[in-house]
């Protein structure tokens, strides 16, 4: 059997129960499930596979398979599955969120199930990986787990009141276009550049190998002097592509790939920072809408909610390409079925890597409940519609401001204009209804506006429900 079936595990409701495995080739199998049998025969290479049928919310069941042995799955609950993705503020654990002490004491959550995939890489999709088992959430075993995915698990089965299984499947440092499979990148031509960048950092990998081991071997011995003296050990010195993690499609192959026989609900994902750069930032958009398409192919249950984190304020330096990560990752909006939690105020102008992972959980959530669920609630900030001339000014329309429009913390900021040269000024911002009329001195015809256009802005709009509007541009 897989690592991702075991005991403990959540299966997804209302999709048909997915069961498959190894055998002797011919094998007789047969599998048993909520009073529900199906039987097979392993194929010529010992392959074989059993879809049993749908059904509601519930448990615990066992699972039983029957071949020339018999395997008892126990602990079963059939309710919501998620994959959680992405890099480093992904893959942060509970035990370093904000208050983590009085967060960790209370995640004695049954229903919530958690799957850990370990970190590999691999150079072609793998049909198993290497992975904790299944548990359920106690403040144990939800330590080193996803605070993101917990605290998204955790609003959901509040909402919902059904089981909650989360399979976090992150790595730090890691750009999407590992996440993505070589079919889906090879097979668009705007991709090429994925592969050139590729090409770029490895032309001298022998070389950057031999100094990274000097290194390594330096940070040894400076440890082991430390530990003998009783002093602090240092840091480990963290570089990216230490693995080969970087490699197109090394992650999808071997983190995500082995997933996707797996019926799932959907997938949140909190990635972009390792996409960043001035080589990636400008092919993100068209390689995000590609991963997401890819990973809902492979997985054959439709256009899954796709939810996402936009990245977070920060202060990255003067070639900051945060902003059009950003933008990129809002145009992704485009595709169906896709939410994006803006986290523009509740990040930390001098930690990568902030605290607040409650009120991210909490955002993907409501996205959720609005994108998967049909909920009739609020889940976005204000989202950049249109910008119309008026005068001197700009009046800027957005969506998701039913609510009305808020400028929180004095006189409204954040917004600039630009006439035809596209120099853009800082402009002077007021609300008027659901709308923003922006000016600039010097810019007597503004042709285009944007909003929170820098790594860490200083930006305060929001709508009546108290979520943040995201940074845009109108025009690049």
């Amino acid at each position: 059997m897989p690592a991702v079936l075991g005991d403990h595990m959540v299966v997804q409701r209302r999709l048909p129960v997915h069961v498959w495995g190894k055998a002797a080739a011919g094998e007789a199998v047969s599998a048993t499930f909520r009073d529900d049998t199906r039987s097979t025969t392993a194929d010529s290479i010992g392959l074989w596979s059993l879809y049993l049928k749908p059904g509601e919310a519930g448990g615990p069941f066992e699972l039983t398979i029957r071949g020339e042995n018999t395997l008892t799955l126990r602990d079963i609950l059939v309710g919501d599955v998620w994959v959680a993705s992405g890099q480093s503020n992904m893959e942060f654990g509970m035990k370093n969120v904000m208050n983590a002490g009085v967060e960790l004491a209370a995640a004695n959550r049954p229903r919530i199930r958690l799957f850990h995939v370990k970190n590999k890489v691999a150079d072609h999709p793998l049909d198993d990986l290497a992975a904790w088992p299944w548990e359920a959430a106690t403040p144990e075993s939800v330590k080193d787990f996803s605070a993101v995915a917990y605290f998204f698990g955790r609003d959901l089965e509040d909402i919902l009141d059904v089981p909650i299984g989360l399979i976090d499947s992150s790595w730090g440092g890691t750009p999407a276009d590992a996440w993505t499979s070589l079919r889906a990148l090879s097979a668009d031509a705007a991709l090429m550049p994925v592969f050139a960048e590729w090409a770029r950092m490895t032309d001298d990998l022998a070389v950057t190998k031999v100094r990274r081991e000097q290194e390594l071997e330096k940070w040894r011995r400076a440890s082991e002097e430390a530990k003998a003296k009783g002093t602090t050990e240092p840091g480990f010195p963290w570089r990216s592509n230490d693995s080969g993690e970087w490699a197109p499609a090394a992650l999808y192959n071997a983190m995500i790939a082995p997933l996707t026989p797996f019926p799932i609900r959907g997938a949140i994902w909190y990635q972009g920072e390792s996409n960043a750069s001035k080589e990636r930032a400008p092919l993100y958009a068209h390689l995000f809408e590609t991963m997401i398409e890819d990973w809902r192919r492979a997985w054959g249950v439709g256009d899954f909610p796709f939810l996402f984190v936009q990245l977070a304020n920060f202060k990255t330096g003067p070639d900051s390409h945060w902003p059009d990560l950003r933008e990129a990752q809002r145009e992704t909006l485009a595709l169906a079925n896709t939410g994006m939690a803006v986290t523009i105020d509740i990040g930390n102008p001098t930690d990568i890597h902030p605290k607040n992972k409650q009120e991210v959980g909490r955002r993907l959530a409501l996205a959720a409940g609005a994108i998967a669920y049909g909920e009739q609630l609020e889940y976005s900030g204000p989202m950049f519609w249109q910008a119309t001339p008026e005068g001197s000014a700009l009046r800027v329309s957005f969506t998701h401001a039913a609510s009305g429009l808020v400028a929180r913390g004095g006189a409204l900021k954040g917004f600039a204009v630009a006439g035809p040269d596209g120099k853009f000024v800082n402009g002077d911002a007021q609300i008027d209804g659901a709308t923003v009329l922006v000016s600039a001195s010097g810019v007597s015809s503004p042709m285009y506006v944007r909003y929170g256009w820098s790594d860490d802005p200083g930006c305060n709009l929001y709508n009546g429900d108290g979520l943040p509007a995201s940074p845009f541009q109108s025009s690049k």
